[in-house]
């Protein structure tokens, strides 16, 4: 590769500045004096959004396969699956002449009402930063590049050029970064795209913290950073922040901004050049790989069928599937027939071709006799006349199958939902055919959990398929016909109902800012905490078959937490079907000096089981599998002591356990001060050992008090384990032979100098 270094030198000032600046709407700027080329970017999360102009935001983009949605991708809990989409994306953008594709998006999930969410993976950072990981180092492996995003912290779409996420170091640190922080390290993404919000007041374009600080200083981040299309306010602050590139262009008065600051001494020409490196450096590696081309249209719609497949999650099933080629089906459901597949806004993409679901039935069913209703009208109104055909339409056939997909003008990009409800005429519609067909199956298309208690009680079965891909109508025929046995199982918990879910007192904000007041409690970590019953738990997912589990086991029963432990779990399927697993790993604190959630997912792994058969799944859990983030010693932390490993099949069905015992190797200083309790001296070991003489002394005085007044009965312990050790000193300040300040300043000293 050509030495970077050796083209920043060349580069005047004007052009650094320049470069730094978008050329066009998705495009760079390129300087040809210096043999630099210009980089083509694209949307693409889950397919190539590549624009014919690239100096157009909205044109109708170039034919390109259009892969399902990462809520969809998630539910497969296969990174390897991912990472074949990856390489399968890559090859469309050298075809389509594209060097970096704009995704994954790794952000969580807080609620289920966030317009954007079928963009994001999961509820959980673990899962999410895996399959983000896998889906980069899929992409990258080909030699295109991608772009992590929305750096951090983009959870809603209420506001979202504007509004402040406030959130504490540790909820950050322990929910909202983690799965950036496994896709930056773990897959080295050739950028990260920052989010149009503010965290805490300064916006994620301007935040130095999280964008120099964190992600390039701790986690080690080669690439460039990029900002949203519009996320940039002020560009000189943007640079100074760790924003390299500024998006979309031209805009000369960036540029000139720049250059100014430069010049007049506001801006250290230094930061400049280590933008400008960082985007050299990615240019030159894209220009390695020779654009142009073609790629295999027909075997891509083939993975994508595939994907869509292990995406789908069966949440009910009362023995009708699979299906046993019945006389007459009745499929109901305009989405029968005008594939929902995908979502609305920036990843939206123009299909190579679409599967039609009725199509697809009648593929797999050839002696099966089909009829159709349109069942529920495209927008808003309410038609009983369709209901009446599809009831109609339901009473002579042998089963129903009701096509149910969420509107547009529900789930988008650009705003939230206002409910987690079906329309009004698609309640109504399953509840009439449900009363008359007990044969019934709803296939769902959306990109978000929603409300089921209205209409599921009738059904006999349902999938949900998802914003599925253009390959999805095939992966339902496929599934309820028996051809794939269905394996996926929820990457995010679907709720009773709206105000059941974790972020609703603090959801979407006002006066400018959303305080996400739930903390660490998101998703099941919040309904496993307040004992909260859901609709269907993280984790859940049916198949044709049933599986075992049995003999957990540890790699050691003590160990240390540099070491790691390695867990493992016999899994068999006991059924008559062949059948895919996914095997959960939670870990469980017993005792943490922080709150913790109850359980957190650490380790997953998917097996293929024949009937009969049994495997051996063994998932590794390191250091951080046992840590929290303590803001006290701003780092990860471990403690002495048990946890519980939980082997499940969903965060709520937890089928054995096995239970370890850590050694913590941190050597952590004291973060003891003058008004540290009396409880905060004895649960640090240090302040334990030097002030334990003191604090009986304490015990005792306080017990002499009390039994001279009218406090008889109270616990000496107790009342003061909450109070500063100074405030105490002082109410005895006449006894003392020294001042009370003096006494916990010797104390604080010997806790510094001292080795207990």
């Amino acid at each position: 590769m050509t030495d970077v270094q050796a083209i920043i030198n060349k580069m005047t000032l004007e052009e650094k500045a320049a470069l730094c600046t978008g050329a066009s709407a998705w495009s760079t700027t390129p300087v040809h004096r210096v043999n630099l080329p210009e980089l083509i970017v694209s949307d693409g999360p889950h397919g190539i959004r590549r624009q014919p102009n690239i100096f157009a935001m909205t044109q109708k983009s170039l034919p390109a396969t259009c892969f399902p949605t990462a809520s969809s991708l998630a539910s497969t809990w296969d990174p390897d699956l991912l990472h074949e989409m990856g390489q399968a994306l890559a090859e469309e953008a050298i075809a389509l002449k594209v060097d970096i594709i704009l995704g994954p998006g790794a952000n969580m999930k807080r609620t289920p009402l966030c317009g954007r969410n079928f963009e994001y993976f999961s509820e959980d950072p673990y899962l999410a930063g895996q399959m983000a990981a896998s889906l980069i180092n899929g992409i990258q492996s080909k030699g295109v590049g991608t772009s992590l995003k929305h750096f951090a912290a983009n959870n809603q779409e209420f506001e979202r050029f504007a509004i402040s996420a406030e959130i504490d170091e540790r909820t950050l640190r322990e929910i909202y970064l983690p799965a950036f922080e496994t896709a930056v390290t773990q897959a080295k993404p050739w950028t990260v795209m920052c989010a149009y919000n503010k965290i805490n007041g300064t916006y994620a374009s301007e935040h130095y913290r999280l964008l120099t600080e964190i992600l390039k200083n701790e986690w080690g981040f080669e690439g460039f950073v990029v900002s949203d299309w519009g996320a940039v306010h002020d560009r000189v602050a943007s640079l100074r922040a760790g924003l390299d590139l500024e998006m979309p262009g031209p805009k000369q008065t960036r540029v000139n901004a720049i250059i100014e600051a430069v010049r007049n001494g506001d801006l250290d020409e230094a930061i400049l050049d280590e933008a400008a490196r960082r985007i050299v450096r990615v240019a030159l590696m894209a220009a390695q790989k020779p654009k142009g081309g073609t790629f295999d249209a027909a075997a891509h719609h083939t993975l994508a069928r595939k994907m869509a497949a292990e995406g789908m999650v069966l949440l009910k099933n009362n023995g009708l599937l699979p299906l046993q080629a019945p006389d007459h089906i009745a499929v109901i459901g305009r989405a029968a027939k005008e594939a929902h597949f995908q979502g609305g806004g920036s990843s939206h993409i123009n299909p190579t071709q679409v599967d039609v679901p009725f199509t697809e039935l009648q593929k797999l069913a050839e002696n099966t006799e089909f009829s159709f209703a349109l069942g529920y009208p495209e927008g808003k109104c309410f038609e009983q006349s369709l209901i009446d055909e599809a009831v109609s339409a339901a009473q002579v056939a042998n089963v129903a199958l009701i096509f149910i997909a969420l509107p547009g003008f529900k789930e988008s990009e650009g705003y939230d939902r206002t409910d987690l409800d079906l329309t009004e005429h698609q309640v109504a519609l399953i509840q009439a055919v449900t009363a008359v067909q007990p044969n019934t199956v709803v296939i769902l298309n959306n990109g978000a959990p929603i409300v089921v208690r209205d209409w599921i009680e009738g059904t006999a079965a349902v999938l949900e398929a998802w914003m599925m891909g253009q390959a999805g109508g095939g992966a339902i025929a496929d599934i309820l016909f028996g051809r794939t046995n269905p394996c996926g199982k929820l990457a995010e918990t679907y709720p009773m109902k709206l105000s059941d879910t974790p972020a609703h007192l603090n959801f979407p904000g006002e006066n400018g800012s959303v305080r996400y007041g739930e903390g660490l409690f998101i998703g099941y970590r919040y309904y496993d905490t307040k004992e909260i019953p859901v609709a269907f738990p993280f984790g859940y997912g049916l198949s044709y078959t049933q599986f075992a589990y049995s003999n957990p086991q540890a790699s050691a029963a003590i160990f240390n937490d540099s070491e790691g432990v390695t867990v493992s779990v016999d899994v068999t399927n006991t059924g008559h079907m062949a059948g895919k697993e996914i095997v959960q790993v939670y870990v469980h604190d017993q005792e943490s000096r922080l709150i913790r959630p109850f359980k957190e997912l650490k380790g997953f792994a998917k097996v293929h089981l024949e009937p009969g058969e049994t495997k051996t799944i063994t998932i590794s859990l390191d250091f951080r599998a046992f840590a929290y983030y303590d803001p006290a010693h701003q780092q990860w932390v471990t403690e002495d002591g048990q946890f519980d490993i939980l082997f499940g099949t969903s965060s709520a069905d937890i089928r054995c356990s096995t239970t370890v015992t850590l050694h913590s190797t941190l050597l952590l200083p004291s973060v003891l001060h003058r008004e540290s309790t009396i409880r905060a001296w004895l649960d640090d070991p240090r302040g334990k050992a030097a002030f334990e003489p003191m604090y009986q002394q304490l015990i005792a005085q306080t017990n002499r008090v009390f039994s001279d007044s009218e406090t008889i009965g109270m616990d000496s312990a107790s009342f003061l384990l909450d109070m500063p050790l100074l405030s105490i000193l002082h109410f005895q300040e006449g006894n003392l032979t020294q001042p009370a300040d003096d006494i916990v300043d010797q104390l604080l000293e010997q806790v510094r100098t001292d080795r207990f």
